[in-house]
């Protein structure tokens, strides 16, 4: 998938879970890791490693958990 779909997927997944309880990094990361298939999680960790633009600071911190 496109580098902007990604980001723009992520970034939605980010601005529902920092609106609800609990841990949003982990619950980020639980939705990725459930819903999202393995290329699309190492598309992001490599659009991570090449800095991220774009991406929210709640994702960021998912990608870490994943």
């Amino acid at each position: 998938m496109s580098p902007e779909k990604m980001v723009m997927m992520a970034n939605q997944i980010a601005t529902f879970f920092n609106t609800q309880p609990g841990d949003a990094a982990k619950n980020i990361a639980s939705h990725i890791s459930d819903f999202w298939e393995p290329r699309m999680r190492k598309q992001l960790a490599d659009y991570i490693a090449s800095g991220g633009t774009g991406l929210n600071p709640s994702v960021e911190a998912a990608a870490k958990l994943l």
